[in-house]
């Protein structure tokens, strides 16, 4: 059985933290599994896991709500990635593949190799997840964020 841990960071610019502050953040993990419908068709549904185990397809979300009275902006949200769990998708996401300290695309990043030489990085490496909101959140507005990720 593997147990899943998820935790956040939302961040704003100094300017904006005070704003930033009124935002609450809310998680849920889902594990993707496949089921039959009445007609004995395959459908994908999405359940609260009990157990997981290698291999099993999960959905992160990350709920915002702007509490506050006024707009939150600049306003971003960094997730590390369980050490269980292989990244596989992030839309609108950038990612770390060196514990947080350097962000970008995919496709553009490289890690070290076992032989010592850079390669492209893979979903593997990655080990966290960042959004930054490219609108202010309005007050009492908010929205949903989510990743993928397959249990190692």
């Amino acid at each position: 059985m593997t147990r899943l841990f998820f935790t956040f960071l939302a961040v704003a610019s100094p300017a904006a933290a005070w704003a930033a502050d009124a935002v609450s953040l809310t998680s849920t993990v889902l594990v993707e599994r496949q089921k039959l419908d009445a007609q004995g068709r395959p459908t994908v549904a999405l359940e609260e896991p009990q157990v997981v185990v290698p291999g099993d397809k999960l959905v992160f979300h990350l709920n915002y709500r702007n509490a506050g009275a006024t707009p939150a902006q600049d306003f971003t949200v960094t997730n590390p990635i369980p050490a269980s769990v292989s990244f596989t998708a992030g839309d609108g996401a950038i990612v770390s593949v060196d514990g947080g300290t350097s962000w970008g695309r995919l496709a553009a990043l490289k890690v070290k190799g076992a032989d010592g030489q850079p390669r492209a990085a893979l979903p593997t490496d990655v080990t966290h997840v960042r959004w930054t909101l490219a609108s202010p959140i309005p007050a009492g507005g908010g929205g949903q964020l989510s990743f993928r990720g397959i249990v190692k």
